[in-house]
Order: structure tokens, then sequence, then C-alpha cells
């Protein structure tokens, strides 16, 4: 079964705490939410004006406010970029928080990616030996934690197919899956319908984005990556390869929770939010 849910990160530019995306959530009756997450401290996250969640809250509590709100979390985003050197010092301890994090709050799967640009100095290859080590050890606390790692691409490896293909099969573990995002995925230059297509075996979670015209058309094919939408969902020109993706799910019966990543700005996130359910129900 196709759900909804959200990314809290739609209000990042808001200024806003968590709570109010929650809330959000619980008004137009989602099921899910989304939280990213803060490795340490971040002073305008502790002011109350930045809504993710370091992950030295005590879950437990905030599990007991989710619950409150009749939410489920269906995922921490975790996005430290991998595909750095920095991935194995600074990623793998962040990572492994993320995973005792999201055991405790229930939720299923932790999301990582790449880096936005190719790090200097390192071949292709060498990148994907400092990835391979990164997943290595971070998928043996996922599985005496049973949780999920996402891969999403955001970047210029794993919006490469071949890359992805590379990894997954490096990795012969159910517990290695996608997030699948079609805003980054149409931006880095690919056909996200064809995409979703060769990985839909592995898809468990997905970002949904739509793109402006101007933006696709100022950086599509140059840029790996978007944060969030700035038109709502299904008033962009990744519309009909949303809605594509959408009925491929439906056709291969895939459950999950499709995360919505638009900004909340006045109206987006209700004009998304209506425009996906009439997807999933036509």
């Amino acid at each position: 079964m196709i759900e909804l849910g959200m990314h809290v990160d739609n209000w990042r530019h808001q200024d806003a705490p968590y709570t109010v995306p929650c809330e959000f959530a619980k008004k137009h009756g989602m099921k899910y939410i989304e939280f990213g997450s803060v490795w340490g401290d971040y002073f305008v996250q502790a002011l109350g004006y930045n809504p993710h969640i370091p992950l030295h809250t005590d879950p437990l509590r905030l599990k007991k406010y989710v619950d409150s709100m009749g939410l489920k979390v269906s995922q921490i985003d975790a996005a430290y970029p991998v595909s750095l050197p920095e991935g194995l010092y600074r990623g793998i301890p962040y990572t492994i928080d993320a995973i005792k994090f999201a055991r405790s709050l229930g939720a299923q799967f932790v999301d990582t990616t790449d880096g936005a640009t190719r790090p200097q100095g390192l071949s292709d290859d060498e990148v994907f030996d400092l990835m391979k080590l990164y997943y290595k050890i971070v998928l043996q606390w996922a599985e005496s934690h049973e949780i999920i790692i996402n891969i999403e691409p955001h970047g210029p490896y794993t919006n490469n197919a071949d890359f992805m293909e590379r990894l997954f099969t490096e990795f012969d573990t159910p517990l290695l899956r996608m997030n699948f995002d079609t805003g980054n995925n149409f931006i880095a230059g690919n056909e996200p319908v064809a995409f979703l297509k060769r990985f839909r075996h592995k898809v468990s979670h997905c970002h949904i984005k739509d793109v402006s015209e101007s933006l696709a058309k100022a950086v599509r094919g140059e840029e790996t990556g978007i944060s969030t939408s700035v038109v709502a969902i299904g008033e962009g020109v990744n519309a009909d390869n949303i809605a594509g993706c959408i009925e491929l799910l439906k056709s291969t019966k895939w459950s999950g929770v499709l995360s919505i990543e638009t900004e909340a700005a006045p109206g987006k996130v209700e004009q998304s939010l209506e425009w996906l359910r009439k997807q999933i129900a036509r």
C-alpha cells in the first residue's frame, strides 16, 4: 500500500521547529513524518528555528510526542556525503548513531547519500572503495538493530545507474536499499521512470519532488540534487515523471511511503498533497 508522508526539511527555510510540520501532518490526515538529523549541536536548531533533530535528543520522549500526534516516523535522514574521505571518520559514527536513534523511534529506514561533487584527487574506483568500506561497517550495525540503510540518488555517483548497480551487487543483502528521489534524479539529467524501473526491486522509500521550469532550464544535467521543490508537486516540469513513477509503483504492488519534499511556502504542501492523493487514487 502506498502511504503519504513528508520530510520536516520542508520547513527549514520557514525557521520552524519540528513540531510545526508534525502538527501540519496531523491536521491534513497524513500518517508519516520523516526527520532530518543533526550529529552534534546547531545553535539555530537549539533556539527553535530549525526542524531537524539532534541525535542526542531523547528518542523515547520524541516517540511519545509523535505517537500522541497519531504519526509514525518513516525514516531518519542522515545524509552525510559518504563519497568523501571524511565519510569514514565523520559519516560512519553519524550513521551509526542514526541507526540507534531510528530503532528507538520505531523507524525502519536510515537514509544516506554521496556528496554533491566528485572529491578532488580521487578516481571513481577509489570513491567506490571508500563507499564500500562505509557501507560494510554501517550494515553490521543495521543488521543487529534491524534497520534498513537506504541510498538516495543525490550526487554524481548515486545518480549513476551503473555505479549504483555495482554497489548493490557488492552487498547481497536486503538491508541495503534505495530511497528514490524524483527531483534529484530528474535534475541530474536522468529519466526518473526508467531509473525507477531499473531499481524498483531495491526501492523501499521515496522522496517526491517536482522541479520548476526555470530551474530545469538552468541546471538540469549540471547539478545532481535539490533540497526541496520550490513549486508544488504537480505544477512543475517533473509532474509527468512523478505520475509515471506512481503508476509503476502501483502496477508492481509496491508498499511504502512517498515522502513529500516541497518548500512549505503558503499553500504549496497542501497543493502537493491534493495532487498526489489524486494520482495514487487514479
